[in-house]
C-alpha cells in the first residue's frame, strides 16, 4: 500500500476538533495557513502561558487512520480531524519514524518530524475513556508509547490534499527515537 494523505483539517480557533478541508496550505517555518497552531513560537494554549518564546515544534499534527480502526474495534468512533490533527494518513508507520525524518506531502510540501503528540485530558471530554487508549504500555518493562500521532515543522511549504502521496526521507546517522514535544 502506498502511503497517502486521507484527510486534511484546520481551524482558526482553539477548539478540540478541526473540520476537514478540501486542501490546506503549509507555510514554511509556520505551519498550516489559518490554523490556530501556526506560528514560529509555541501556540499550544497551556504551554504559551509559561514558555511563549520557545520554538513551535508542533506546527503540524499528523495522525494515522490505522489508530481510528483500532479505536473502532474498542467501541470508539473517531473520524479524521476529530482529535485535532491537521493531516490524517494511511499506509505509513508514523510512530515508527525517527526524529528528523522528512515527509514529502503531495508535490511540494515537506514536514520535518519533531516528536510525538502528548495526548491531553481533553480527549476524555471528546469521548470518555478515550485518553487511556492513547497509550500503549509494555507490561514487561512498564514503558509506554504515546499513540496520538506525531508533530512536525514545515520545512517547505505547499498545498496538501486528501489522496496526496507521502514520501519519507530518513535522516543520516543513527535513528533518534521520537519523544513527546
Amino acid at each position: 500500500m502506498t502511503a497517502r494523505v486521507t484527510a486534511v483539517s484546520s481551524n482558526g480557533t482553539y477548539v478540540f476538533s478541526k473540520p476537514n478541508r478540501a486542501g490546506i496550505t503549509l507555510l514554511a517555518g509556520l505551519g498550516v495557513e489559518d490554523d490556530v497552531h501556526a506560528g514560529e513560537t509555541i501556540r499550544h494554549q497551556f504551554r504559551m502561558t509559561y514558555e511563549p518564546e520557545l520554538p513551535n515544534l508542533r506546527q503540524v499534527h499528523l495522525m494515522h487512520e490505522e489508530l481510528f480502526d483500532e479505536l473502532a474495534g474498542k467501541g470508539y468512533a473517531v473520524a479524521p480531524g476529530e482529535l485535532g490533527e491537521n493531516i490524517s494518513t494511511r499506509g505509513i508507520d508514523l510512530l515508527g519514524l525517527p526524529t528528523g525524518a522528512l515527509l514529502n506531502l503531495g508535490g511540494e510540501a515537506i514536514v520535518e518530524v519533531t516528536g510525538l503528540r502528548n495526548p491531553c485530558a481533553k480527549i476524555n471530554t471528546f469521548r470518555p475513556g478515550l485518553l487511556n487508549e492513547m497509550f500503549e504500555i509494555d507490561r514487561s518493562t512498564g514503558d509506554f508509547t504515546f499513540k496520538a500521532g506525531i508533530m512536525g515543522v514545515v520545512r517547505q511549504g505547499g498545498r496538501v490534499r486528501p489522496g496526496d502521496p507521502i514520501g519519507v526521507v530518513l535522516p543520516a546517522g543513527p535513528p533518534r527515537p521520537l519523544e513527546r514535544v
